[in-house]
């Protein structure tokens, strides 16, 4: 569970509060919940195409199959660019701010330095040794995410009891159609329960479903939760949402949680941008039939990028990010409904992936 957790907790706890606040205000528990919902609708997919979709491509007897999943392969690899980029990207915001120099150049900037970094560790040296720094940081995730749950517990109850009411953020003037386009950009932040689909050299099957599926129902509990105990700081915002908003929270509920914060930010990005090398890399060797080596695997993920660490803010590159994965999610849902003879299941697939169409067509930032 340790792989799809450390990408499912990657960024998008670091950023959730904020988007969902933006767009529904008040709302953001119900919005949490329908984005868990629909992620573990996805989820089902990978779980099937592991145990239904695997074997028919290792025999390689359905053509279809086997070039909508070559497909999915390379969408892979361009969701992974546009993840490193936002990881780093993410990086950059909350460390900024901890130097009062967070402007969209700075932020850029040192995007572009991180993902160089990492860049020329890979081609001279290999990312391999620092694949154990995902473990590290997944774990010091949780522990700070367990000391913010704790902490806006606090801070929520003693506001109960001073006041006798929650105070929660005022709604946003959105209409219905933004607020459905600003959601749907938010599907990156719940991604990373498809890496058990890419680990069958190391487990089995079964263990590989369990894994996906347990991973997201820890994953999404959490998430409901840890946004149901946000809501009634967010009003100290006073509705300017940013990409390292929860800073602000954090020292809200105690003043002893922003530097761990930072900290955890910062490992917990480096660590998921490393993997996301790693996992492009590989990718793109397979999915050109080893003719890409993997080193200059990495050259070409670097410098992808950093060209797009400039092509917009952060919330703009998670909108990018989701709809990435929303084509690569779609094309699973093709392999899955190629293989699958079972008319309730495939009228699922088909609902999955009208939903997934919407997000990579009409997805939008928050802002």
């Amino acid at each position: 569970m340790s792989t799809p957790l450390a990408s499912i907790f990657g960024s998008g706890f670091l950023v959730v509060v904020p988007i969902l606040a933006s767009a529904v205000g008040p709302y953001a528990v119900p919005a949490m919940a329908v984005v868990a919902f629909v992620a573990f609708l996805v989820g089902s997919i990978v779980r099937h195409n592991i145990l239904c979709a695997e074997p028919v491509l290792a025999a390689g007897s359905h053509s279809l199959t086997v070039f909508v999943e070559r497909l999915s392969d390379f969408a892979l690899v361009a969701a992974y660019v546009v993840s490193v980029c936002l990881y780093i990207h993410i990086l950059s915001a909350f460390v900024l701010a901890n130097f009062d120099l967070d402007t969209a150049f700075n932020k850029s900037l040192l995007t572009t330095i991180v993902i160089a970094v990492i860049t020329i560790i890979g081609l001279f040296g290999g990312l391999k040794p620092l694949e154990n720094l995902e473990r590290w940081a997944l774990y010091v995730t949780i522990v700070i995410l367990a000391a913010l749950l704790i902490l806006f517990a606090v801070y929520d109850v003693n506001q109960f009891l001073t006041f006798n009411q929650f105070t929660l953020p005022e709604m946003p003037e959105r209409t219905a159609w933004e607020i459905a386009t600003i959601v749907a950009g938010t599907l990156i932040i719940v991604q990373g329960f498809e890496t058990t689909r890419y680990l069958g050299e190391h487990f089995d099957v079964a263990t590989r479903i369990r894994a996906s599926r347990w991973s997201q129902y820890f994953s999404l509990s959490i998430y409901v939760l840890f946004v149901a105990l946000a809501q009634p700081i967010v009003p100290v915002l006073e509705g300017k949402y940013g990409d390292n908003s929860l800073i602000t929270l954090a020292a809200t509920a105690s003043l002893l949680l922003p530097l761990p914060l930072i900290v955890a930010a910062g490992m917990s990005q480096f660590s998921a941008a490393v993997a996301d090398t790693l996992a492009a890399a590989a990718n793109m060797k397979e999915a050109s039939n080893q003719r890409i080596d993997t080193r200059w695997g990495y050259l070409l993920v670097g410098a992808s990028a950093m060209a797009l660490a400039w092509s917009g803010s952060t919330f703009e590159i998670i909108v990018l990010a989701s709809r990435a994965f929303a084509f690569y999610y779609l094309l699973q849902c093709i392999v899955a409904f190629s293989v699958c003879r079972n008319h309730r299941e495939r009228s699922l697939f088909v609902f999955i992936g009208f939903i997934l169409a919407f997000v990579l067509i009409f997805a939008v930032p928050a802002g």
